[in-house]
């Protein structure tokens, strides 16, 4: 039994957040992203499932336990719309924000194109899939470091 962890944080995923290391990419995604074949090129090979959790509930919980990198400018990347790469959707813009009060900090945020995205989740440690229906719900967190031993 542990506390202080929220308890929609599987033991799966717990497992790969306490083994990811510094600059290691978490990718999360809603249930519309060939989570499956992804997965099976990431370091773990896993994919981890969330389900009834939409993607703002999901990153919210890993964010509270999860440091993001603060050596990079952009610890966070989403996917990009198709045909309007600078729009931004409330649900990434909401995700944004999650992250940003996480680190009490600004936190930078990058839009990769749809299959840039793909290939550098392929590069990720373990795939994350939700149960979020809209679409563009697919975000990577990177690693960052713990200085205070907390």
């Amino acid at each position: 039994m542990l506390r202080n962890i929220p308890s929609t944080l599987s033991p799966d995923l717990l497992w790969c957040l306490a083994s990811m290391g510094h600059a290691e990419r978490l990718v999360l995604v809603d249930r519309n992203f060939p989570a499956h074949d992804v997965a099976r090129h990431t370091s773990t090979g896993k994919l981890i499932e969330l389900p009834g959790l939409d993607i703002p509930q999901a990153a919210r919980a890993i964010l509270s336990v999860m440091p993001l990198d603060d050596f990079i400018p952009d610890p966070v990347s989403r996917m990009q719309v198709v045909g309007d790469p600078e729009k931004l959707l409330p649900m990434q813009a909401e995700v944004h924000q999650i992250a940003k009060d996480a680190e009490g900090r600004d936190v930078g945020m990058e839009a990769l194109e749809r299959f840039a995205f793909y290939e550098a989740a392929k590069k990720g440690f373990c795939v994350v899939r939700t149960s979020e229906f809209r679409p563009y719900g697919c975000f990577l967190f990177t690693m960052g470091v713990i200085f205070d031993g907390r």
